[in-house]
């Protein structure tokens, strides 16, 4: 396999992207939750958030992170 001289810029770039991508989704992530807690410790009586938690983890369960 010959790498060219253009090789590495094109493999730099796109590893750049797939960091972005992925910090950008685990930030989302971490905000969600951040409103979840805020949310519960305001009301932690409402059913709504409570099912909202509870889907959240049933994603963590189904997150490739996990296998």
């Amino acid at each position: 396999m010959e790498l060219q001289l253009s090789t590495p810029a094109l493999l730099f770039s796109a590893i750049t992207l797939l960091m972005l991508a992925f910090t950008n989704r685990f930030l989302a992530i971490a905000n969600l939750i951040r409103g979840l807690h805020k949310n519960y410790m305001d009301a932690p009586d409402q059913e709504l958030i409570v099912e909202q938690i509870h889907n959240l983890l049933l994603w963590r369960s189904w997150s490739f992170w996990e296998k």
